[in-house]
């Protein structure tokens, strides 16, 4: 084969192997975009189906298409399609939303309560030690002692001299049958005139001297405060008519007005420390004699009666002091206070069940004790329950409906209108829901300064709003702000729920 035969061959066979080799990447490259295509397919997230959108302040009111709410400047949240397979007993709510709120938890604890209760008590007489002098057959006064009304006198004090005709005849009596030397018939004289009330040291004067005594001296039977003072020299008295009382000062009572929700663990008989402000430094001991069987129901406190000596009479009617009650302590499971809900008619918390899932609880609450809350019923001691932002979760457990049986009173009701076709706000629905902070209250109304209400055209301002229940006030204070929930109900504006909220 000659020179050029070969390089002929030569040339084809190179690009028999250039077409080969591009035919391979060719093959190669468009497996590999196939093969990522259907990995990029598989890869791509299914989109969450959108129900509709909703405002948490008003969760019965659905809008067709996201945007601002027409009752609180913020943006509608939507409601996914797959939220519905939730178990029906429990919600879920986005981790934004938690974030945008400051949703913040809080565990139940095993605590002790009844510890000190701090009160200010009065210094009182104690209207248990009072005599009352009365003349005991009728006579007439012939003298009154230097006595008025506030002395303090000792036991025995002549108070006034009597004259009894009475008692001058039956004495000459006595001293005439005495006379006959029938032992008998003396016996049953002189028991006569102990029937007629003359004391045993008057009968031996007659007996000793053998003359009748008619004027007598009626004096005290026990030291004390002059409180009453009714005798007044010349005027006639009636068997059992009152001359004068007398207050013993040996004891003093000190009376406290203690809250209701702190009165429970109180018993009679248990100690306490009082500190008065005339003895700065001094601590005296006293002890509970009387825990008064009525509340009052203005203060909603209950009165407690202790009673201390009063050695040297230095404790005086009227002086002031805080008292120290010394409560047993007692366990209990507590909770913040702002953890539950009340409606008035039954109290909620929510349970945290994972990373923004959670439901509702009825619990049985009892005493509040500062800011924590004793828990009777429906929770356990190492649970995590919302303590706070709970509006967004009651609201979301009301729009599904989730909440126990009867909870959802305070629920507003059910409407359903388009986005941009809805009613006027105000119509939408008849309850809301506003922060503000008590500037005064009263067990049926609570004045609060509250922020602005777009839904009824409302500005920021302060007013007053009538409680549903006089309970929805428990815990409460002046200066404290507070969430709540309000509907208009005849000419009023009552409020139906209500917690507190941090500042």
């Amino acid at each position: 084969m000659n020179t050029s035969s070969r390089n002929i061959l030569a040339g084809l066979t190179l690009v028999a192997a250039g077409i080969s080799v591009g035919w391979g990447i060719a093959q190669w490259r468009t497996g590999h975009l196939s093969d990522s295509t259907a990995a990029a397919g598989a890869s791509a997230p299914t989109e969450r189906k959108v129900l509709y959108w909703y405002d948490p302040m008003v969760p019965t009111q659905k809008f067709d298409k996201p945007g601002k709410s027409p009752y609180m400047d913020m943006q509608l949240m939507p409601k996914y399609a797959d939220e519905d397979s939730q178990d029906s007993t429990g919600i879920s709510v986005s981790a934004q939303a938690v974030q945008a709120l400051g949703l913040r938890t809080a565990e139940v604890v095993q605590g002790k309560i009844g510890a000190d209760v701090n009160v200010v008590g009065t210094v009182l007489l104690n209207d248990r030690d009072v005599s009352i002098v009365q003349a005991r057959t009728a006579g007439f006064v012939e003298r009154v002692y230097a006595r008025a009304v506030g002395d303090v006198i000792a036991a025995g004090a002549p108070l006034a001299d009597l004259l009894l005709p009475e008692w001058i005849a039956a004495q000459r009596e006595f001293l005439s049958v005495r006379a006959l030397g029938d032992t008998s018939l003396t016996a049953a004289a002189r028991q006569r005139l102990l029937l007629l009330g003359m004391p045993q040291a008057l009968i031996a004067q007659v007996e000793r001297t053998g003359e009748p005594k008619g004027l007598y001296t009626v004096t005290t039977p026990q030291g004390g405060l002059v409180a009453e003072l009714m005798v007044r020299q010349g005027m006639t008295v009636s068997a059992g008519e009152s001359l004068a009382r007398v207050n013993g000062l040996a004891t003093v009572w000190i009376e406290a007005a203690v809250p209701e929700a702190q009165s429970g663990p109180l018993q009679v008989g248990q100690t306490a420390q009082v500190r008065l402000a005339a003895f700065p430094g001094e601590v005296l001991k006293a002890r509970i004699v009387s825990i008064l069987p009525e509340a009052n129901r203005d203060t909603r406190t209950v009165r407690v009666r202790l009673e201390m000596a009063n050695p040297g009479q230095r404790l005086k009617a009227g002086m002031s002091g805080q008292i120290a009650l010394e409560g047993n302590e007692q366990p209990a499971l507590l909770v913040p206070s702002e953890a539950v809900i009340r409606t008035g008619k039954r109290a909620l918390a929510y349970v945290v069940d994972g990373p923004g899932k959670f439901h509702p609880v009825e619990v049985q609450v009892g005493a509040e004790v500062g800011d924590q809350l004793v828990v009777n019923g429906g929770l356990a001691a190492g649970q995590q329950v919302v303590a706070s932002a709970q509006f967004l979760i009651d609201s979301e457990a009301s729009l599904r409906g989730v909440l126990p049986a009867g909870a959802a009173a305070s629920a507003p009701a059910s409407a359903h209108n388009g986005h941009g076709t809805s009613s006027p706000p105000a119509a939408a629905t008849n309850a809301f829901v506003v922060r503000g902070v008590i500037e005064e209250m009263s067990p049926t109304e609570l004045t609060l300064a509250h922020e602005a209400v777009p839904a009824l055209q409302w500005p920021a301002m302060t007013m007053g709003f009538k409680l549903s229940s006089p309970q929805l006030a428990t815990g409460l204070s002046v200066r404290q702000q507070v969430r709540f929930t309000f509907s208009k109900q005849g000419e009023d504006y009552v409020i139906t729920a209500i917690e507190k909220v941090q500042p």
